[in-house]
């Protein structure tokens, strides 16, 4: 079935029906709901990619319209792994659940939860990974199941940050990894990221096999893609999910403004996975949708059609340096059209202060995410008497060293966080040279790789 930008109708439906627009706000909160009990099913000896799986990704709305956010629809047990062989010994299942759309209507959506064996878990990381990718396979909760070809077909990021959710696990903590882009692969739709995130964590609560401890601690972790997903998710939480105990959040390679990265990328390296951006946003915003389905030139409405079915790593190198706003056919400048600057405007950070401290940090010369924006939202936050932020501009970096280098120091942030050590107050700005010379994150970087080596032997990881 095609996915792209030839018609208004497959851009607002993909695969089985996309979400469409976005709308005013709608508080949510979590109240006690007589949940009928969730029968866990069996793995499945090889599983089936989103596409081949509907009822599971997408079930019928009625076995979910009436549910509350967060509410499990179906679980079933999984076994993960390494780049999809080598099988990583934790507990693990995968979740459906109800979330909603931009427009706060309905929408199932997926997540994966892992913790350590036979544990109860009394933290919690919510790891927003970068899928950017435009089909259903190339989900994390697929790419990370044993036997799994996501790897081989192009979604490389995912298997490369599973590293980082066995982190969290060797530290006794529990985690949930979101499929944030949703059901219809909406890859840079930040509100719909933070939404189906933040009830990616009150689904895991909800499972009763998690074994949370009732005053779980949760944090939120994301870099690039994934930061999209922690960066609305920071924001919207107070007024979507404030029941939620997060107690900070960390995020690199901040995409804080779409605008800017089209001005920079445009005919840049770069260019080929903005184009996927912005095919992404069309699956979420049916007026952007539209604007395309009038308006791109013939090459891009053809490039739409082979990227629309694409994980990350084709995606990024398929027609780099691109002129992404010359296929555009508008009057004047094609980011000042109506249509395209609403998008740009709803997908923006910055629009509120997050209840929680953060953990921010960014390449100086990063040549995909450009730091100036992420400057002005630190700069927003922080105008603020009541922020916590620790922002980090590290300058012998660029997009993907610079999450390399940075992780380490992340995660130590967040373990003190979870451990209830209070983040210092006000807001703080460091230049660094390069994060990695960070000698406690060598340490954990050290003890972590270590870690998933002897799990390719067999061994429990987070069991102490």
């Amino acid at each position: 079935m095609e996915r792209g930008v030839t018609s208004s109708k497959r851009i607002s439906r993909g695969f089985a029906g996309l979400a469409a627009g976005i709308a005013t706000l709608t508080v949510f909160t979590a109240t006690p709901v007589a949940a009928d009990p969730v029968i866990v099913q069996p793995a499945a000896a090889v599983p089936l990619p989103p596409e081949l799986d509907p009822g599971f990704y997408r079930p019928s709305p009625e076995l979910f319209a009436g549910k509350a956010p967060g509410e499990i629809i179906a679980a079933r047990q999984v076994n993960v792994a390494n780049l999809g062989l080598i099988p990583v010994n934790v507990d693990a299942w995968q979740l459906s659940y109800r979330s909603n759309n931009s427009r706060d209507e309905a929408i199932a959506a997926v997540a994966t939860v892992l913790k350590p064996r036979g544990s109860a878990p009394d933290k919690l990381l919510s790891m927003q990974g970068a899928e950017d990718s435009l089909a259903g396979y190339c989900a994390p909760s697929y790419a990370m199941q044993q036997w799994s070809v996501a790897a081989l077909a192009g979604q490389i990021v995912t298997p490369a940050e599973f590293v980082i959710a066995q982190g969290a696990v060797q530290q006794g903590w529990g985690v949930v990894i979101p499929d944030h882009q949703g059901p219809d692969d909406a890859f840079a739709a930040g509100p719909l990221a933070g939404r189906i995130t933040l009830d990616g964590i009150r689904a895991a609560e909800n499972f009763e096999q998690m074994r949370l401890s009732p005053d779980v601690r949760t944090a939120l972790f994301g870099y690039s893609g994934g930061a999209i997903a922690t960066g609305h998710a920071a924001e919207l939480k107070q007024s979507y999910a404030p029941e939620l105990n997060i107690v900070g959040a960390a995020e690199g390679g901040v995409p804080a403004d779409l605008g800017a990265i089209v001005e920079v990328g445009n005919n840049q390296l770069w260019s080929g996975m903005i184009m996927a951006a912005i095919l992404g946003l069309a699956r979420e915003y049916p007026e952007f949708a539209d604007l395309l389905n009038r308006d791109l030139d013939p090459f891009g409405q053809s490039l739409a059609q082979v990227k629309g079915k694409l994980c990350v790593q084709y995606n990024t190198i398929l027609f780099p340096f691109l002129n992404i706003t010359g296929m555009l056919r508008v009057p004047g400048d094609p980011l000042e059209h109506p249509v395209v600057r609403d998008v740009l405007d709803k997908t923006r950070m910055g629009k509120s202060l997050p209840d929680m401290p953060m953990f921010i940090w960014n390449a100086n010369p990063d040549e995909l995410i450009p730091v100036g924006p992420v400057n002005t939202l630190v700069d927003t936050y922080c105008q603020n008497p009541d922020a916590q932020v620790r922002y980090t501009r590290e300058h012998l970096g660029e997009h993907i060293t610079t999450q390399l280098s940075g992780v380490a120091t992340a995660l130590l942030w967040v373990r003190e966080r979870l451990d209830g050590v209070p983040a210092e107050a006000g807001c703080s700005i460091k230049d660094d040279t390069l994060m990695a010379l960070n000698p406690e994150g060598l340490s954990l970087l050290a003890a972590t790789f270590g870690e998933t080596f002897a799990s390719f032997f067999g061994k429990p990881i987070g069991v102490k």
